[in-house]
């Protein structure tokens, strides 16, 4: 998979791009370096999930943010397994403990809710 993305971003031209290859209880991003991490519909299928978010708080910046993108647990008319699922306030459970602070919960989109945080000193 990162060959083929490799092969599309130099299709595209895109050169600011570097495919990194993670293992299951840490992604292997460079400490103290991202501004955001990006989550969608991925942080529930973690085997390990208490170890990869330690390691993904390693890979931000002090006030760096990482948003969570979950189908919401809380609505039953979302037609996703309950294991695909999971609760605002799980989110912010899971999260709680890590040196990570609560900025808002996004609900605009149909089926999922956004929950970001930032990291903090």
């Amino acid at each position: 998979m990162l060959d083929l993305l490799s092969k599309r971003m130099a299709d595209l031209k895109i050169a600011n791009f570097k495919p990194i290859l993670g293992a299951v209880k840490d992604p292997k991003l460079p400490p103290n370096t991202l501004d955001l991490v990006l989550m969608v519909d991925v942080y529930h299928e973690f085997d390990y999930p208490f170890e990869m978010l330690e390691a993904i708080c390693r890979s931000l910046k002090v006030g760096g943010r990482v948003a969570f993108v979950e189908y919401r647990l809380e609505d039953p008319t979302v037609p996703i397994k309950l294991l695909h699922k999971m609760s605002e306030a799980q989110v912010k459970r899971e999260a709680s403990v890590h040196p990570l602070e609560w900025v808002e919960t996004i609900r605009e989109l149909p089926r999922q809710h956004i929950t970001i945080f930032r990291k903090t000193g």
